[in-house]
């Protein structure tokens, strides 16, 4: 049937409409079934794109958080260290450190004395 509508194509018989000599029901079906899971696929895909960068996000955010927090608390040791080793003396203990060196010039005094 086909090769006799391809003759009388050829002699120019038979005007083409522009319509597929194959046109089944099956195809169709496949056609409209396929551009339907497109469509859907596209979705789900669209949808998970948006999942991952707001889980992204989320996740850097919080672990930008956690570092601040450990940044401030080793900033906060680190500026104790320098404070302590900044203070000042106790007033009593300096002075007792410095009866201490008076008594030792004294005594160191009075032996050059007696050994003379």
């Amino acid at each position: 049937m086909i090769g006799k509508k391809f003759v009388l194509l050829q002699n120019g018989e038979i005007i083409d409409k522009g319509e597929a000599l194959l046109k089944t029901p099956f195809l169709e079906e496949w056609k409209h079934s396929t551009i339907k899971n497109t469509k859907k696929y596209s979705y789900i895909a669209t949808v998970n794109t948006i999942r991952f960068y707001l889980r992204a996000v989320n996740f850097t955010k919080n672990k930008y958080q956690e570092l601040k927090i450990k940044l401030g608390n080793m900033r906060r040791k680190n500026s104790n260290r320098e404070l302590l080793e900044k203070r000042e003396e106790n007033k009593f203990l300096k002075m007792i450190g410095e009866y201490k060196q008076k008594i030792r010039e004294i005594k160191h005094k009075i032996k050059e004395e007696e050994e003379l």
